[in-house]
C-alpha cells in the first residue's frame, strides 16, 4: 500500500478563464489537456487506464470517486491514460472484496493529479454549453494566470495524430479472456480460433478479451502497420481498434483501411476510432462534436431495435458526407441523430461508434463480436 499524502489547495483552470478551487488528491504537480466528462456511474478504473482518454482531464459526474478501490483485473492498459481527473469528492476508506489499493494511492504511484471538492454539476452545465475545453489542475502552487497562460498555448485535440503516442511498440499475440471468472462470456468456440489482425490505435484489453471470448486468435500491430505487414499474416478478419485524438490526423490508419477495403471478401470491424477510420478511408467527413458522448447508457438504434450503449469519443463521422450506394448507416445515436455504425453494402465490412465491449457498460452490443466472427466463420472451406 501507498502512502498517501495530506490534502492541499488546487485550481482548475479553463482556457475562458473560469477558476476553480478545490482540494488535491493523487500527485502533486500541474496537468493540461481537454476537459471532457464521463456521465456513468461506475467503472472509474477502466476509463482512467482507457487509451483513448490520452491528453484528457475527465470529470466525474458521478458524486463520489474513488468507493471500491482499485485492482490489476480492471484496467484496460498497464497505467492510466487521463492526464487528470475531477471529482466531487473522494471517499476516505474504500471497500470491496477486490480492492488491490485506494485510488489516492494508486493515482499518486502513477503520477496523475486530481482536484476534489468541485460542484461538478456546474463545471458539466459550463462544458454542455460551450462545449469541451483545454484547461488545467495545478496542486503545485501555480497561480492562476500562470495556467491561464500554459492552457491557452496549449493545441487543441483537432488535429492531433494521439493514436502514434500510445499504440504498441512491437506486435504481440492475444487469446485470453477476461480474467474475472464472472464475466468471461465465452462463445462456443470455432474448430481453430480465427485469425485476426488487430491495428492498435489505443486497443482497450476488454476489446482483446471479447474478441478472445469469440474464438479469435489476435496478433496486434502497431498503428503505423503498413497493409503488406498485415497481410504476411494471412488473417481471417481484421480490427481497427478504438483510440484517441482526431481520425482525420491518422494518416496511416485510413491509408491502411484503405488498402484493406481493395482486398477481396476480407472481414474489417472498427469500434469507436477505428469506426471513423473506416469512414474516412470509404470517403467521409469526421467533426469534433461539442462534448462528446463519454459514458455508459448512450441509446442507440436500428429499426426495430434500441441497443444502451457505453460510448467515449470526441469526434463523429458525418453521414452525408458518406456514399449512400456503398455505405449504409445502420444505427444512429438516439440522443443526437449522430452516426453510430455503419456497414458496407458489398463488403464484409462494417463499424459501431460506441463501445460493444462495455467495459465498463452493459452487454447490450456484444452481439457485434459474434457479427465479426460469423464473418469470418462463412469465408472457411
Amino acid at each position: 500500500m501507498t502512502t498517501e499524502h495530506a490534502p492541499h489547495p488546487a485550481l482548475l483552470v479553463l482556457a475562458d478563464g473560469l477558476v476553480l478551487r478545490g482540494t488535491s488528491f493523487g500527485a502533486t504537480g500541474t496537468a493540461v489537456g481537454e476537459v471532457v466528462f464521463n456521465t456513468g456511474m461506475t467503472g472509474y478504473q477502466e476509463v482512467m487506464t482507457d487509451p483513448s482518454y490520452a491528453g484528457q482531464l475527465v470529470t466525474f459526474t458521478y458524486p463520489e470517486l474513488g468507493n471500491t478501490g482499485v485492482n490489476g483485473a480492471d484496467q484496460e492498459a498497464d497505467a492510466p491514460h487521463v492526464r487528470g481527473v475531477i471529482a466531487r469528492q473522494l471517499v476516505p476508506t474504500h471497500s470491496n472484496w477486490r480492492a488491490e489499493d485506494s485510488l489516492e494511492a494508486w493515482l499518486q504511484r502513477h503520477n496523475v493529479v486530481g482536484i476534489s471538492g468541485l460542484d461538478t454539476r456546474a463545471l458539466v452545465r459550463h462544458l454542455r454549453e460551450g462545449g469541451a475545453i483545454n484547461g488545467a489542475i495545478s496542486s503545485d502552487g501555480s497561480s492562476p494566470q500562470q495556467l491561464l497562460e500554459r492552457v491557452r498555448s496549449a493545441p487543441s485535440m483537432a488535429g492531433l495524430n494521439l493514436a502514434e503516442q500510445v499504440t504498441t511498440s512491437e506486435p504481440y499475440q492475444w487469446d485470453r479472456c477476461c480474467p474475472a471468472s464472472f464475466d468471461q462470456r465465452r462463445q462456443k468456440a470455432p474448430e481453430r480460433p480465427y485469425r485476426v489482425v488487430a491495428i492498435d490505435f489505443g486497443i482497450k484489453r476488454a476489446i482483446l478479451e471479447r474478441l478472445a471470448a469469440h474464438g479469435c486468435s489476435v496478433t496486434v500491430l502497431p498503428a503505423s502497420a503498413s497493409l503488406q505487414q498485415v497481410l504476411d499474416l494471412s488473417p481471417e478478419g481484421v480490427f481497427l481498434s478504438n483510440g484517441p485524438g482526431d481520425p482525420a490526423a491518422v494518416a496511416s490508419g485510413i491509408t491502411l483501411a484503405q488498402g484493406l477495403l481493395q482486398q477481396p471478401d476480407l472481414p474489417v470491424f472498427g469500434i469507436c476510432l477505428g469506426h471513423q477510420i473506416l469512414g474516412l478511408a470509404l470517403g467521409g467527413r469526421t467533426y469534433k462534436l461539442g462534448y462528446g458522448h463519454r459514458g455508459l447508457n448512450h441509446p442507440c438504434g436500428s429499426p426495430g431495435s434500441v441497443e444502451i450503449t457505453s460510448q467515449n469519443h470526441g469526434f463523429a463521422l458525418d453521414a452525408d458526407s458518406l456514399d449512400a450506394e456503398a455505405v449504409e448507416v445502420t444505427h444512429l445515436n438516439l440522443n443526437d441523430r449522430t452516426v453510430a455504425a455503419l456497414a458496407h453494402r458489398r463488403l464484409p465490412v462494417f463499424g459501431v461508434q460506441y463501445h460493444p465491449e462495455a467495459s465498463p457498460g452493459p452487454h447490450d452490443a456484444d452481439h457485434h463480436f459474434g457479427r465479426f466472427a460469423a464473418l469470418m466463420a462463412q469465408r472457411r472451406p
